[in-house]
């Protein structure tokens, strides 16, 4: 009998059947969440707090920006609706800009909080959550999962500060949770074969979502597709001769792939996959990925120590280069590129170059000569106040 139970341990343990304790697997969840832990991290907010109280550049400047802008503004009046219906460039847009500007301004009114200690603006943030929580059902028409996205990553930015840090009570915290769990994490978790700045936004919402619900299974998953995706997105010369491939698309010739590269067949280290496409839709998709691996190292994994940061800083580097003005060679997307890379720097400048010490001299440019930066008004906003510099 003795003899027959070890045999069917050993061979369940080489079945994979049976499981030890271990550490922390790579691109695996936490198994205890830090919060506020979405982008930003307690350390990063006191430090931001300081440096404006003490009347600090960059930050204070920052900092007047985002009070001044209407996502500040404590008489804003939110506009849910049970269905978000987006199309292709928001064409038709019920409720798309409604939906992304109040996700905006209820983070923006919970870092209004956390630096001036004014409850009203925490109770702002919550009223904007809590009418959302209260409405809407669904997302809509072709540009749902790509909404979904961009609102869903600002949600759990705003709920991370209010849930973590605010002294008062937020009572309909479990409908907000409720309504980014049945809502916003379906229609993101399962990816996008669009362009990539689609499922690069969709993981950072997805991410960001896990973090909150404290949700490790669709952490991990999102975790795992966002690092395909990445590698699929910013090429490298370890790529070999063509870029990877995310394996869901079928781009298994040359000319598909480079059809897919918006018609570049030449690839350099910091190419995109939407570089010649325009800068700004590559900006939407360098933003994603430097807010995901920010995420991560808040969750206590260094993804900028893996290829994912070696992809990170290249793209900012080739894309800075040519936004700050230096003359587009004619391999390059013909020998012409649509510029405006957005406020999308601060963060992966300030994990690659202020704590890692990597020289980024166009990044540190372009960084610099664009502070303090504001908000795209889809998913990204205040990034000087809070990485610009920021050493925690």
């Amino acid at each position: 009998m003795r003899r027959t139970a070890l045999l069917a341990t050993v061979t369940a343990l080489v079945a994979g059947a049976l499981v030890w304790p271990a550490a922390r697997q790579a691109d695996a969840a936490p198994v205890t969440f830090a919060h506020p832990g979405v982008t930003v991290s307690k350390s990063q907010l006191d430090f931001a707090r300081t440096q404006v109280n003490a009347g600090a550049q960059p930050w204070k400047a920052a900092y007047d920006q985002m009070m001044a802008s209407k996502y500040g503004d404590l008489n804003r009046v939110p506009k849910p609706r049970a269905t978000v219906e987006c199309g292709s460039y928001s064409n038709p847009n019920y409720g798309c800009t409604d939906e992304r500007e109040d996700a905006i301004a209820a983070y923006t009114d919970a870092l209004a909080w956390y630096i001036t200690r004014d409850d009203r603006y925490a109770k702002k943030s919550i009223a904007l959550m809590d009418a959302w929580s209260a409405v809407i059902k669904e997302h809509t028409n072709s540009n749902a999962p790509l909404q979904t996205g961009w609102a869903g990553s600002s949600w759990p930015k705003a709920a991370e500060l209010i849930k973590y840090t605010y002294t008062g009570t937020w009572a309909n915290s479990g409908r907000f949770a409720t309504m980014l769990r049945t809502v916003y994490l379906p229609e993101v978790i399962n990816g996008s074969n669009s362009n990539g700045n689609w499922e690069l936004s969709m993981m950072e919402a997805a991410v960001g979502i896990s973090v909150f619900l404290e949700d490790r299974t669709s952490y991990d998953k999102a975790i795992a597709k966002f690092r395909t995706r990445t590698a699929a997105y910013v090429y490298l010369s370890s790529d070999g001769a063509l870029p990877k491939t995310v394996p869901s698309q079928n781009l298994d010739t040359t000319a598909k792939i480079v059809n897919y590269w918006q018609g570049q067949s030449t690839f350099v280290p910091g190419l995109t996959q939407e570089t010649c496409r325009d800068f700004t839709h590559t900006g939407y998709g360098i933003s994603a990925i430097s807010h995901i691996a920010e995420t991560s190292r808040i969750q206590g994994e260094d993804l900028y120590g893996t290829d994912v940061g070696e992809r990170l800083r290249q793209a900012l580097g080739f894309q800075s280069k040519y936004q700050l003005g230096e003359a587009v060679p004619s391999w390059l997307c013909g020998g012409s590129l649509t510029l405006g890379l957005g406020p999308v720097t601060e963060t992966g400048y300030n994990a690659l170059h202020n704590r890692l010490g990597i020289a980024m001299t166009n990044t540190q440019k372009l960084t610099e000569q664009n502070r303090p930066s504001g908000s795209n008004n889809l998913f990204v906003a205040w990034e000087t106040l809070t990485d610009g510099d920021n050493p925690n």
